[in-house]
């Protein structure tokens, strides 16, 4: 019998940093080879192309893109056909990651993994949803009576998300307290009360410990029925969020038993509601990044854009300058010589926007034709 080979599922809404977190781990994966899958919910696969310029050529780490779509989901026909042939080369992989969309659940893979095609060489190791703390504590994530529209749909989202994860990571804690790390840990609890382990990543780094083999899934199989067993009782609300890592071995995280998450087969959630929309703006103009950084701030302010990303090209025609957009939080970095050096390529995400609008006020708030 062939030896199952671990994936990791990493979930998390728009912007929550699970690229970042992602180029993280790669460069600490020791000796490990890795196969990743990146979905993305536009037709530019800017993730892939961030991942690809870390790894720098390296050998041990395959990237599949998968870009607008949802992978694992009912049309996807890709997934089952990539799988089986990382399966094939399972001499030379050591560990699977999957990055799904922001827009999308991880139990469409998790299904996937348990059904005939997959199940006897793959089970799955853990799945880690990464959360903008700050966004959290802002109150963007709550559900009341009043929400509507992009509000209620992102709550939604978000707590369906965290809902299916063995591990929450915090991301961008830098500048937070110990006081509102509390804070969050208590809304996460109150919104997924079984998440087995709750991980803070400062700089958006996590110890590959916490991430990797943690070996949290084991198959029961009944008449060729794959499912996981329950979960143990978790601990109560007053668990102290963990801040030191190092203390941890993520090969011994718990010795819990696996966990059941009562899949379900999901549809898209742009065929569920059409509202989720995305597109991508082009420009052949070099870009001003500060002129761009505010434009991008106004366009966030009017549209309800809730990521933007991408590349811009800069005054260096052998560079470009990294766009990475949350809402109206928006950073323009350097970045390297890649495929997109010699324009400027920017993808949008929101609920409802309008890319007449997006596109006008681009091009006037930066004097830049786009389109």
């Amino acid at each position: 019998m062939n030896q199952l080979i671990p994936v990791t599922i990493v979930t998390g809404f728009l912007g929550s940093g699970k690229t970042t977190l992602l180029c993280g781990l790669i460069k600490r994966r020791q000796t490990r080879r890795l196969a990743l899958l990146i979905n993305e919910f536009g037709e530019v696969s800017i993730d892939g192309a961030l991942i690809r310029g870390g790894v720098d050529g390296d050998n041990q780490i395959r990237i599949h893109d998968f870009p607008y779509g949802l992978i694992a989901y009912g049309d996807d026909e890709l997934f089952i056909p990539t799988m089986r042939a990382i399966a094939e080369r399972r001499a030379n992989v050591d560990h699977v990651l999957i990055e799904t969309s922001g827009l999308a659940l991880p139990t469409a893979v998790m299904e996937m993994l348990q059904g005939p095609e997959l199940a006897g060489d793959f089970i799955l190791d853990a799945t880690l949803a990464v959360v903008d703390t700050p966004l959290l504590l802002s109150n963007q994530f709550e559900r009341d009576n009043e929400a509507h529209g992009s509000q209620a749909a992102v709550a939604s989202l978000f707590e369906q998300q965290i809902e299916y994860a063995d591990v929450v990571v915090l991301n961008k804690v830098d500048l937070l307290d110990e006081k509102a790390l509390l804070l969050a840990e208590t809304r996460v609890r109150q919104c997924a009360p079984n998440v087995r382990f709750l991980e803070l990543a400062y700089h958006a780094q996590l110890d590959i410990r916490l991430a990797l083999g943690l070996r949290l899934h084991q198959p029961t199989l009944v008449a060729h029925d794959h499912r996981y067993t329950p979960l143990v009782p978790m601990p109560g609300p007053d668990a102290s969020l963990l801040g030191n890592q190092e203390r941890l071995n993520g090969h011994a995280h718990s010795g819990l038993s696996a966990h059941t998450h009562g899949l379900a087969t999901h549809k898209h959630f742009h065929e569920q509601d059409p509202g989720w929309l995305s597109f991508v703006l082009r420009s052949q103009e070099p870009q001003q990044a500060e002129r761009l950084k505010a434009a991008l701030v106004e366009v966030a302010r009017v549209e309800p854009i809730l990521r933007a990303k991408g590349f811009i090209r800069s005054t260096d025609p052998q560079h470009t300058a990294v766009v990475q957009g949350v809402r109206s939080r928006v950073t323009i970095s350097p970045g390297a010589a890649n495929e997109f050096s010699q324009k400027s390529e920017l993808v949008f995400i929101g609920y409802h926007p309008s890319r007449t609008n997006v596109t006008a006020l681009l091009s006037d708030l930066t004097g830049t034709t786009w389109e």
